[in-house]
């Protein structure tokens, strides 16, 4: 069962990584060199840790 501090930890990860793929994407925007790789890298970052925490939430359900 996932404590509600593990719960915190996995949705400020989420945040996080989905702060940065969004600040990227907006760079892609710019003239700044950017990468596909790399967006797809965060991309698959981010679905990770949505998942994780998905998992965890169902866990804490019960």
């Amino acid at each position: 069962m996932a404590s509600a501090p593990r719960l915190d930890d996995l949705r400020a990860e989420v945040r996080h990584l989905r702060e940065r793929r969004d600040l990227y994407q907006a760079k892609m925007y710019g003239s700044r060199p950017t990468s596909m790789t790399r967006m797809r890298e965060l991309e698959r970052e981010l679905a990770g840790a949505e998942e994780r925490l998905q998992f965890a939430e169902r866990q804490a359900r019960g």
